[in-house]
């Protein structure tokens, strides 16, 4: 077990009975960006935040600097001199993460010229490939945009993980790994889900940029 899901499941004892679908979404997210996948995220509302949210813990460094390998920083060095150190040094280790939300003339073209329910399966059918993962975020488990995405995605052949509320809507069934944190309304199932993703990215730095 992480030492920070443990760390989570401590904190927030609620949390208990999902603690191996947690653990579960951290295992396939490692091991897509270790074989070069990526992630793509998406959400509505206050969910579409939290995408951003782990785009940006994701992307550069998040309790971790992530300096990048010696055998890179020597690439950059070879090709700008003293400029491409300096940029070595700027440069931090990065998941290639998507939150899908955030393309806002694709989202207002797709949503004016076919369906605003199709926004992010046509991203994921653009995106998508094998290894990637689709990581969808819905409090009630039932937003149909997320939905249409995991439909495309498990055609797609991507690996798909949920994160909403207790009754996992119609994305418990159709995810392969689906966290329903115990809560029904909004508030609460959204203040549960921030600690969760923040420990999945911290586990996963972990793992990947061990100092």
């Amino acid at each position: 077990m992480s030492d920070a899901i443990a760390q989570l499941i401590a904190k927030y004892p609620d949390l208990a009975p999902v603690q191996k679908d947690i653990y579960d979404a951290y295992v396939k997210m490692k091991e897509s960006f270790e074989v070069g996948g990526k992630l793509l995220v998406c959400g509505n509302g206050g969910s579409s935040s939290d995408s951003d949210h782990i785009v940006g813990e994701l992307m550069k460094g998040f309790l971790s600097k992530r300096p990048l390998p010696a055998n890179e920083r020597e690439r950059f060095s070879e090709r700008f001199g003293e400029e491409g150190a300096d940029l070595a040094n700027l440069l931090q280790g990065s998941l290639p993460t998507i939150g899908l939300s955030s393309h806002a003339a694709l989202v207002s073209a797709v949503a004016n010229d076919t369906d605003p329910s199709m926004v992010y399966a046509q991203q994921v059918y653009g995106y998508g490939k094998a290894n990637d993962i689709l990581f969808g975020i819905s409090t009630s488990g039932n937003s149909q945009n997320v939905i249409r995405a995991i439909q495309v995605a498990k055609v797609k052949g991507l690996a798909t993980i949920g994160l909403t509320g207790a009754t996992g809507g119609r994305m418990k069934a159709l995810c392969d790994i689906a966290i329903c944190v115990p809560y029904v309304s909004t508030p609460d199932v959204q203040e549960r889900h921030l600690p969760i993703y923040h420990a999945l990215c911290i586990a996963i730095e972990e793992a990947l940029f061990a100092s």
